[in-house]
């Protein structure tokens, strides 16, 4: 461990975070922000999922600097309240945590599901090639968002809204993690006819190794940089379409707040004078998208000589 650790640090990767202060500003907030919303339970001041924490009195409280607040009531109502009288920083932390989830889990689900297409795709190539990328690109001719749409409108309609609320989270993973997964069995699919086409594989298949070893155990390791590239980006835009649904009514519940549904709960109060139920948690937002942004713009140069500006 030592040993990999020393490689790790002394690695070109390393070496070109050390020079780059917008990527290690771009860490460090995303850093804050996850230790943030996943030590909520510890950290926030109340808890926007316990019934007892809901005081309609307090609905749209401003934030305690302003008037109107209530500075007494510190540490909660620091930002104001929402529409529902919850603690609005409260709220916004485990609101991050249910968008973070749901952006990890869905890039999970789009990884698995494309990594295993595209090398499948790229290796076997003929029949099976020309099926799976026709089928990528008739997922990708759908809008993410029509499909999530008309998805989750089905399970409601089979199932009920009240089902769809205990099993939001999960179904917002499935739904956006099948619209998406084509990025990555593209990407995939073209590093693998490149090395399918190298000496290393060529060796593999003399000495009858069978063909799903040589594509887990020497292929796919050499087509995992652009696939990290790729990740990056990814959760940030798994979480703006989580973010988008919610604020179309189709994503989490108002009892399951997450950055888009509190967006949302807001947005009809913004013009009234409660902005701050809309205005600080798509600041946040932004915030997130824009770290991981970043930090995906910073592996994808690196990654990518051609691309890299220290070069």
């Amino acid at each position: 461990m030592p040993a990999a650790w020393g490689r790790f640090a002394d690695s070109h990767l390393m070496y070109s975070f050390r020079r780059d202060t917008v990527a290690k500003a771009s860490l460090g907030i995303l850093l804050v922000l996850l230790v943030s919303s996943f030590a909520c339970p510890w950290i926030a001041p109340t808890n926007p999922y316990d019934p007892a924490s809901l005081d309609l009195m307090m609905a749209q409280t401003p934030p305690a600097w302003m008037e109107g607040g209530a500075p007494d009531q510190l540490p909660a109502f620091v930002l104001g309240a929402d529409d529902q009288g919850r603690d609005l920083l409260s709220t916004m932390l485990y609101g991050m945590r249910v968008s973070l989830v749901i952006g990890l889990g869905a890039v999970l689900v789009q990884a698995v599901l494309g990594i295993a297409i595209g090398l499948t795709a790229g290796y076997l190539g003929n029949r099976v090639e020309i099926l799976l990328m026709r089928l990528a690109d008739v997922q990708l001719s759908f809008s993410t968002l029509l499909v999530a749409i008309f998805i989750g409108a089905m399970f409601r309609t089979a199932f009920g809204v009240a089902s769809y609320e205990r099993l939001a989270v999960p179904i917002l993973i499935c739904i956006i993690g099948l619209a998406e997964w084509p990025q990555y069995a593209r990407t995939v699919r073209a590093s693998v006819l490149a090395e399918k086409k190298k000496e290393y594989v060529e060796a593999a298949r003399v000495v009858g190794l069978p063909t799903w070893r040589i594509m887990l155990r020497h292929i796919l390791p050499n087509t995992l940089s652009p696939v990290l590239v790729i990740s990056t980006v990814q959760v940030a835009n798994a979480m703006m379409t989580e973010a988008g649904l919610s604020f179309l009514g189709f994503g989490m519940p108002v009892t399951q707040p997450s950055l888009g549904s509190l967006i949302n709960a807001g947005f009809e109060y913004l013009l009234s004078g409660s902005w701050w139920i809309t205005i600080f948690p798509g600041s946040l937002l932004v915030v997130l998208i824009l770290s991981i942004n970043l930090l995906g713009d910073f592996c994808r140069d690196v990654m990518n000589p051609r691309l890299y500006k220290g070069m």
